[in-house]
């Protein structure tokens, strides 16, 4: 009697949507067919007309259908070909997937799958009490029986009546390298500056050699997989954890705030699908003063951040943004005279390094005298180093990255400790002080 009933409740709900959807449903189904009746009428003498091209016509237009065809194919005149990230316009993938074109869309997804294999299938077989007894990790039996057995609660060092906003600048190419205190040039004198004023991080590694890989390890913790990033992966593009979403639903305001073109590597998609409400690009800036193949340069990057950060801090909400520099990227182009070169030649990677460093020291002597610097935690760290290279399996120094913690009420410390990308936004963590959630930043032990 119990499944009858269960059924013709579904019967019964069904019924209601097919009456609910029938009129658009016939309405499409009727214009479809007008459509296809019209275009046959339109179009029937023409295939029935016997017209014969001559060779030399054929391979006049040839070039032309060729054209139309390409132009068809990449979809926009800008210098990145189109794909899915370029139309994500909002946060809900049924109206971005609306945009595309359906067949183009399937045909994709098929594309894709080459890219979708199991990181899993890679590495042996091995009980999970065994995996965490083998990686020193105390957890209890009912724990790692759980679906999230490396769960665990931080409490902040400190308390605040409101919350800290949450500012991460990930400096483009930044490897260790470039900062003399770390062992290499001297090309970050900004950065030196301000290391003593926070929290700095001298055995910081990164995940990766790709942006995309510090993206998803620094806004969302995820540790590296022979896959591809998340970023880029389909299944991801929508549910999955980064702080953004996280901090949204704590009622803050969460922002991506880029010099170049979002959809490039999936940013776009992935961060609107995720937590991010709104993406500042290259479009949004006016009359930016100086555009380099990447997009604007890192001073109208920050300039523009700083006024982000200004208007947000005045309407009386906490926020969340993650700001990515791209100054230091080949072919190296920046502004002229704000920097003495470090190299002769202008256009190399130790004096993009060093206007990328002149940029953030600029934006830092502003922030300070903004009246959100008091209530802002900035996390500074690169995605990854210029590249690894050598005939080492892994050349570890090429993945040693400078990380800095500032703001708000932060003391210089040197943090001297082991410490990866994906540690960064594990060490917040949230205690309940009498008005609402804190943020704050704590060590890992």
């Amino acid at each position: 009697m119990g499944w009858a009933s269960f059924f013709l409740q579904g019967l019964r709900s069904d019924l209601i949507l097919v009456s609910l959807f029938s009129i658009p449903l016939l309405a499409g189904i009727g214009g479809s067919a007008l459509l296809f009746y019209g275009t046959k009428r339109v179009t029937d003498f023409w295939l029935k007309a016997d017209q014969r091209w001559t060779y030399f016509k054929q391979l006049g237009w040839f070039p032309v259908v060729g054209f139309l065809i390409f132009a068809g194919i990449r979809s926009t005149t800008d210098h990145r070909v189109a794909n899915p990230a370029l139309f994500a316009v909002t946060g809900d993938p049924l109206v971005n997937g609306l945009v595309i074109n359906s067949s183009w869309s399937v045909l994709h997804a098929i594309y894709n799958l080459k890219h979708e294999a199991r990181s899993s299938e890679v590495y042996g077989k091995m009980p999970v009490e065994e995996m965490l007894k083998e990686t020193k990790l105390w957890v209890s039996a009912a724990k790692a029986a759980s679906e999230t057995p490396l769960r665990s609660w931080h409490e902040a060092s400190r308390t605040r009546e409101e919350p800290l906003n949450l500012v991460i600048i990930l400096e483009e190419s930044l490897g260790a390298t470039f900062v003399e205190s770390l062992g290499e040039l001297a090309v970050t004198p900004e950065l030196e500056k301000l290391k003593d004023e926070g929290w700095w991080f001298e055995n910081l590694y990164a995940t990766g050699t790709r942006s995309v890989r510090g993206i998803e390890a620094v806004t969302a913790g995820f540790l590296p997989t022979p896959a591809r990033s998340v970023v880029k992966l389909s299944l991801s593009q929508t549910g999955f954890f980064t702080m953004a979403s996280l901090l949204g639903e704590k009622d803050y305001a969460t922002e991506f705030i880029y010099g170049g073109e979002a959809h490039f590597d999936n940013m776009r998609l992935f961060f609107t699908g995720n937590g991010f409400q709104s993406i500042i690009e290259q479009k949004d800036y006016e009359n930016p003063a100086f555009v380099a193949t990447w997009g604007v340069s890192d001073e109208d990057l920050l300039n523009r951040a700083d006024e982000r950060f200004t208007e947000l801090h005045q309407s009386g909400k906490p926020f969340f943004s993650v700001v990515f520099s791209s100054s230091n990227h080949e072919p190296f182009e920046y502004p002229e005279g704000r920097i003495e070169r470090y190299d002769t030649e202008a256009a190399t990677v130790n004096n993009a390094v060093k206007y990328a460093d002149y940029a953030l020291g600029q934006f830092f002597k502003t922030a300070k005298s903004r009246a959100y610097w008091k209530d802002t935690l900035f996390l500074v760290v690169a995605d990854h180093d210029t590249r690894a290279y050598g005939n080492e399996l892994v050349p570890v120094k090429n993945f040693h990255i400078p990380g800095l913690i500032l703001g708000a009420d932060r003391e210089g410390k040197k943090i001297k400790t082991i410490a990866s990308q994906i540690d960064l936004p594990t060490t917040l963590s949230f205690s309940v002080p009498r008005k609402r959630p804190l943020l704050e930043f704590t060590i890992p032990v």
